[in-house]
């Protein structure tokens, strides 16, 4: 019987990809992570991840039980946050953020789900912009947001990956790049790229908007926007290259924009992030909410 704390290690190391960042989630050691990766190999017989020196990968096992349990955890979590919620009642107000149209979209779902049960609480949903950030949830004007990983502020708590999405970039329409079926992160070299700045913090910056391409080969900085209107303009005016969600093309086609397959670029991870300490039963209620429609939409994609 796999225990609590050996699936929650496991699906966590599977989304950070790192024992460092891992252990600091879970807040314990990064030897206490590792021993239990060892016992839970040693129990099913072969390695769930590759190590070097340089990065963690999931092997092709680890994949499969990391797809196979994801579903299984929000469920468990879901069903004991509703009924945490129905011991000890659900009241008060709850501000949430998103940044994209198909964010928005979940989180209203979810709130419609919430409120059906819990009818005496309010739950408003507004879009941040491009280059707020965390800033919101910083500053206190939101309470909980759904936002593209990495996300490891001082004071904020991440919660596991809700959702991902295949990496596309986002090219004008004559450029040579958007006749091909595909490009690499090679091919970013020399290309200019729009970029945002704004409140984001560094490594969120470097997570999506990389200087260097994997050989080491400049990518030059394009525009800075602050909104996605404004990222679609300066693509469409031929002025750079954007990385984004290969979902966008169907809420923002334009004729003036080819989204082209990122290869090689890992998948965009979407998931809650709120103040560590303004954490309580409503927010909980919420995230559980949030964790079961996500699940739903995600098998209704797969189809039979």
């Amino acid at each position: 019987m796999l225990e609590r704390y050996e699936m929650e290690t496991f699906l966590t190391l599977a989304e950070e990809l790192h024992f460092g960042r891992t252990a600091e989630r879970l807040g314990v050691s990064t030897g206490r992570i590792s021993q239990t990766v060892k016992k839970l190999e040693r129990r099913v017989g072969t390695p769930l991840f590759e190590r070097t020196s340089r990065r963690v990968l999931l092997t092709p096992v680890g994949r499969r039980l990391y797809d196979e349990l994801l579903p299984a955890h929000r469920q468990i979590l879901a069903a004991l946050e509703r009924a945490t919620a129905a011991g000890r009642g659900v009241r008060g107000t709850l501000r949430v953020g998103f940044g994209t149209p198909w964010d928005g979209e979940l989180l209203s779902a979810a709130a419609d789900k919430l409120l059906a049960g819990h009818p005496g609480c309010e739950v408003t949903v507004r879009e941040v912009p491009l280059d707020a950030g965390f800033r919101p949830l910083l500053d206190g004007a939101l309470d909980v947001q759904l936002t593209v990983f990495p996300a490891r502020e001082p004071g904020l708590t991440a919660g596991p990956v809700l959702a991902e999405e295949p990496r596309v970039l986002l090219v004008p329409a004559g450029h040579a790049l958007a006749r091909r079926d595909s490009v690499g992160l090679e091919d970013l070299a020399g290309v200019p790229m729009v970029t945002t700045a704004g409140a984001h913090p560094g490594h969120w910056l470097d997570a999506h908007y990389p200087r260097r391409t994997p050989s080491g080969a400049a990518i030059p900085r394009g525009p800075v926007a602050s909104t996605w209107q404004e990222v679609l303009s300066h693509v469409s005016a031929g002025r750079g290259v954007s990385p984004g969600a290969a979902r966008g093309a169907a809420y923002h086609p334009r004729p003036g924009i080819a989204y082209v397959p990122l290869r090689d670029a890992p998948p965009l991870a979407y998931g809650l992030v709120w103040p560590t300490a303004a954490e309580n039963a409503l927010l909980r209620a919420f995230a559980a909410q949030v964790a079961t429609v996500a699940a739903a939409r995600g098998r209704d994609s797969q189809g039979p």
